[in-house]
């Protein structure tokens, strides 16, 4: 019971890849920039033995497509995520969201109308600002980066995952993290994806935090090289219904840097009795 991309769905942006395994309550995955369903693989085997879990390569990213004038911003993913519960017919799964996957998934749950039965956002861009200088650049100059030779193009891929990890993690791990951006397609699709990120599409749903209809759990790794520690808890202050639990010496990328741990995070949260 394996990450595995077996299965494809048709959606507005596009094919999307995709794949399941498990049983029991369902659990749906929703990864963020510039990763892919891949990033959670090293913890799909053990949520497989309590959850029916789902996950896909959003439109842009990993082995979806990725076509030249595909629009793939944030609007765009919350309404292909709603489109992706539908395919699977789940009604009110179990939602763990990282990084971009946060913005996408509370704009499924708070302006497309899908319900969550636990909700775990993890690491997340969800309120303004986000974006870093280099990412602000990138989106201001694409046509520049797009010019790179391949050779220097990796290298500025590589680097980029890079800053967001603060833990070794398996080099092969990496490569896999790596590798979709690097094809002609995926070069092409990697600074899209600079130049059509908006503010304006978390702006949108900031003041409907407190309209959020499940329990909700936030995770933060405590190092976070991308989004510090302050912007969770500021996303906290806002989300005050949510628990909020830390990772110590953990970055953005928890899953692959330190999967036990998440692992325990999450299974406590899932499992955990309703109040009331």
């Amino acid at each position: 019971m394996s990450w595995k991309l077996d299965e494809t769905a048709q959606t507005s942006a596009g094919a999307v890849a995709a794949g399941r395994a498990g049983n029991g309550p369902s659990l749906v995955l929703a990864h963020g920039w510039p990763w892919s369903s891949f990033s959670w693989h090293r913890i799909i085997p053990a949520l497989a033995r309590r959850y029916h879990v789902h996950w896909y390569d959003m439109p842009g990213y990993g082995r979806s497509d990725k076509a030249a004038d595909q629009r793939t911003s944030l609007d765009v993913q919350g309404k292909v995520f709603a489109e992706m519960l539908a395919h699977w017919r789940l009604q009110r799964p179990m939602v763990v969201a990282h990084d971009m996957g946060g913005a996408t998934t509370l704009r499924a749950h708070l302006l497309h109308g899908c319900d969550f039965d636990r909700y775990v956002l993890m690491n997340v861009v969800a309120m303004r600002p986000w974006g870093s200088e280099f990412f602000d650049h990138v989106g201001r100059h694409v046509d520049a980066f797009l010019g790179l030779p391949a050779h220097i193009h990796e290298a500025v891929v590589a680097a980029y995952v890079k800053g967001a990890i603060v833990n070794e993690i398996d080099p092969g791990d990496f490569d896999k993290l790596v590798e979709p951006w690097l094809s002609e397609e995926g070069r092409v699709s990697f600074y899209r994806q600079f130049a059509q990120a908006d503010e304006r599409y978390t702006a949108e749903i900031e003041p409907m935090f407190k309209d959020i209809r499940c329990p909700v759990e936030i995770i933060w790794g405590e190092d976070d090289p991308w989004i510090p520690l302050e912007r969770g808890k500021a996303l906290h202050a806002l989300i005050q219904q949510a628990s909020f639990e830390t990772l110590p010496g953990v970055g953005h990328l928890p899953q692959l840097e330190a999967p036990d741990l998440v692992l325990g995070r999450l299974n406590r949260f899932l499992s955990r009795e309703p109040e009331g």
